[in-house]
């Protein structure tokens, strides 16, 4: 983290961690495409996934956040070499895990129900979707306790072993969609409860596999049962950190729950084309928050040893490298847009509105990778509250309400919802201009002051 060459370095980090954040859309992905094509009822199926999709991203922002405010901390004791602390920071994100689990358990048991009923009226959907996220809420140890054991693997160095374990939960559900969801090898068929189960149980196929690295390559992070005991001090050190990086992951929920109910305003195939548009898009943005992770441990490490050069490289390679990211997603999603959304058997107005989302929205690629490059620069030199505020103006600030005023006029006519989808990139390029204000300031109270 300290000697080898930045660019390599950030090549070498953060190719298994872009991987392991493609793997992790893949859940979301393959449960759409088998569900789209149950005998009966696909596409209601699939709207009803898309309802329950805000309350999953969730679950992953606050799991994803603390272990967020872990890693930064982790990497820069450990450059440090108070390897004490180290212990105490991932005993005490042990701790906060179990109360996430147990708050998502309470959820899925009593708030599943008035949580949908927000946002459909159809009975049928209504009922896929309460089943599905109960499922998913109430067995959501394992995406929990994965986010946290990932960012501890990464924390180190070691996040071959976050994506190898990555890969095993997503090889575990793909085998299992078809079993589960279809009724095949003699198991009865499950429709959407199916997707749900093989989700949980490829994520906790995962955990497991990330518990055993840890115990057997993460020899700096010791006793971590004796420090399971909360302080209030490392708590509140992690989500100084981790608490803006939660908000700016549960604003994609908020933004994703918030447009069902505008989108459903014009028509509900609509609401099903922005959740296909949503997931299939993952797989280039999940590469720059890969991307990202890497970014955060490498110039918190650096900053952690008053490396300038370091820093300023690390800073560099990551735009560099999320930018190319950025451009390439692009271009394949402009010329694959029709053949991805035939993957799912929409009909034909569905699959029309799904192609013109991924056609306009991915215009806003480049920015976003920016956007998310520079949240992750700005969590590692401990910017929260700057990364905060990307995040409110790029999913809520310039999106929600701009979205509503555009669907006013694709209420009346929906051939002008392209105008809704046109919010993104407007969004994006706004924030941009901001975050790059941020980075000056930043760069002049963080770097500058660095002496080697």
């Amino acid at each position: 983290m300290g000697t080898m060459k930045v660019n390599k370095l950030m090549l070498t980090m953060g190719a298994p961690m872009i991987l392991s954040m493609v793997l992790q859309a893949v859940y979301n992905i393959v449960d759409s495409a088998f569900v789209s094509n149950m005998h009966e009822n696909g596409e209601a199926a699939l709207n009803a996934l898309t309802l329950a999709f805000p309350v999953q991203m969730m679950m992953v922002a606050i799991a994803i956040g603390t272990g967020v405010g872990m890693n930064a901390l982790l990497s820069k004791n450990l450059g440090s070499g108070n390897l004490k602390k180290a212990s105490m920071i991932a005993g005490n994100t042990i701790f906060l895990g179990t109360i996430i689990y147990l708050i998502f358990l309470v959820f899925g048991i009593f708030g599943a129900d008035f949580y949908v009923s927000t946002q459909t009226s159809n009975e049928l959907i209504k009922n896929m979707a309460i089943q599905y996220l109960k499922i998913c809420c109430t067995l959501s140890i394992g995406i929990v306790f994965f986010s946290i054991f990932e960012k501890m693997l990464q924390a180190t160095g070691r996040s071959l072993y976050s994506t190898i374990a990555q890969i095993l939960g997503a090889v575990t559900n793909m085998i299992l969609d078809p079993i589960l969801i279809y009724g095949l090898l003699g198991i009865p068929e499950m429709g959407v409860a199916g997707a749900a189960y093989a989700t949980v149980i490829g994520q906790v196929v995962s955990v497991l596999t990330a518990i055993a690295f840890h115990i057997k390559f993460n020899v700096e992070i010791k006793g971590i049962i004796k420090n399971l005991k909360p302080s209030a001090k490392i708590i509140k050190e992690i989500y100084m950190i981790g608490l803006p990086a939660i908000i700016a992951q549960a604003l994609m929920s908020f933004m994703t729950y918030g447009l069902n109910i505008i989108l459903v305003r014009i028509s509900e195939t609509a609401v099903t084309a922005y959740g296909l548009y949503y997931k299939i898009q993952q797989f280039i943005l999940f590469a720059a928050f890969g991307l990202r992770d890497a970014i955060t441990p490498i110039v918190s490490f650096n900053h952690g040893m008053r490396s300038k050069e370091r820093v300023r490289d690390g800073i560099k390679y990551g735009l560099i490298y999320t930018l190319i990211i950025m451009v390439v997603g692009t271009v394949v999603l402009e010329i694959f847009a029709n053949p991805f959304a035939k993957i799912f058997g929409l009909s034909g107005v569905t699959q029309q509105l799904c192609v013109s989302a991924i056609r306009v929205i991915s215009i806003s690629f480049v920015f976003a990778g920016a956007n998310i490059a520079f949240q992750g620069i700005f969590q590692a030199l401990e910017g929260g509250m700057e990364s905060l505020f990307i995040s409110i103006c790029r999913q809520f600030l310039f999106v929600l309400p701009v979205a509503w005023g555009f669907s006013l006029i694709a209420i009346k006519d929906i051939s002008y919802i392209w105008l809704v989808w046109m919010t993104f990139p407007i969004a994006e390029a706004v924030s941009c201009v901001i975050a790059c204000v941020f980075m000056k300031r930043i760069d002049r109270r963080k770097i500058q002051s660095l002496n080697k």
